[in-house]
């Protein structure tokens, strides 16, 4: 009785913990909860102040004693404590405080280690989950894309999130060929901060910079007359400065990432059987996560591949949408899903 009065009261709930972005679904209830994978510390009292979009907002305006943490780098975490707050606090939020144990699918990038995919079991086993299993990005965001995995029929999917890509071929609900690269969009914030400081001689931040790439990026036919205003220090005089900031600047800033995104596209697509290969020429290929929306970027695969690109509805929530199907299909998905048994964590 005990067992079964627990699994009625229990939450099957999906989470996309990414390097940029938490999104956390509910079966049958879909996309619940998607704010910045933040996390702000109290270094003196060893608080934790904020989680989530409070603390983004605190990104480069916090005194010292106030760390602001982004608890996954490139896809993997990097601090394990803030971590496992973040997923506890956001669970939280979502279910309040009379969950019972719940059933999690947590996605992770294709090319995760075995110690690093322990540390994301390990996280959400502390934020209370009765069972956990993993998927990988790639087969989470086909899914969410309204994909129909078990056809006998390859499907191309090119998961661009905050810190890493993931670049998979599927057929048969497994993963035929794959790679995943840190070519994303820190990279590309990044690239813009470092090419306003070499030609303008101004620092920016990495939510201006983020809002730059949002508002003006352009890789495929920028022709300068889209521009911003960005503020920053000027690295001469110290002093706070504005400048205008176009298309063309970005997509100067940010065209070497893009070409090395495709050319890890063309890389994939050359371990792909020849059958497949003629599937995906037919089907296109499908384009999800954040960096779906950066301007022109389906063009320019399409005109570098030859194949039509295009990016899926609501690319952004592809993956967490994924992680909530998962559960109808837990039996059937081969490649890409494990059980977290594998890991030695017994099951209560």
């Amino acid at each position: 009785w005990r067992k079964e009065n627990a699994e009625m009261n229990s939450t099957d709930i999906g989470i996309d913990l990414g390097t940029a972005n938490i999104m956390i679904s509910i079966r049958g209830k879909g996309v619940v909860f998607y704010e910045p994978a933040v996390v702000a510390y109290n270094k003196k009292t060893e608080d934790i102040m904020a989680v989530g979009t409070e603390a983004y907002k605190m990104i480069g305006k916090a005194p010292d004693y106030i760390a602001v943490i982004r608890p996954l780098c490139d896809g993997v975490i990097s601090d394990y404590d803030m971590t496992e707050t973040l997923v506890r606090e956001c669970i939280r939020r979502v279910t309040g405080r009379q969950m019972l144990m719940p059933r999690i699918v947590m996605c992770v990038p294709s090319l995760i280690t075995d110690v690093e995919s322990r540390a994301v079991i390990e996280a959400a086993r502390q934020a209370g989950a009765q069972k956990v299993y993993l998927i990988e990005e790639p087969v989470a965001a086909l899914m969410g894309a309204g994909a129909d995995i078990s056809e006998a029929r390859g499907r191309m999917v090119v998961d661009i999130g905050g810190g890493t890509t993931d670049i998979a071929v599927l057929s048969m609900n497994g993963i035929v060929a794959k790679n995943s690269v840190k070519l994303a969009g820190n990279k590309i914030d990044a690239a813009i901060i470092k090419y306003v400081q070499n030609k303008y001689r101004i620092l920016i931040g990495e939510r201006t910079a983020e809002n730059a790439k949002i508002t003006l990026a352009n890789v495929f036919s920028p022709d300068g007359s889209r521009e911003m205003d960005v503020k920053g220090r000027n690295l001469v005089t110290g002093l706070p400065a504005r400048l205008k900031l176009n298309d063309d600047d970005i997509y100067k800033a940010i065209i070497d990432i893009a070409d090395e995104l495709v050319d890890a596209i063309k890389g994939v697509l050359e371990q792909t059987p020849p059958e497949l290969a003629g599937d995906i020429h037919s089907g296109g290929i499908i384009l999800t996560g954040g960096g779906a929306l950066i301007g022109g970027l389906d063009k320019l695969i399409e005109s570098e591949t030859k194949i039509h690109t295009y990016a899926a509805d609501d690319p952004l929530r592809c993956v967490a949408r994924g992680t909530s199907l998962a559960f109808d299909r837990l039996d059937t998905l081969l490649d890409g899903f494990e059980k977290i048994s594998l890991y030695g964590y017994s099951e209560i």
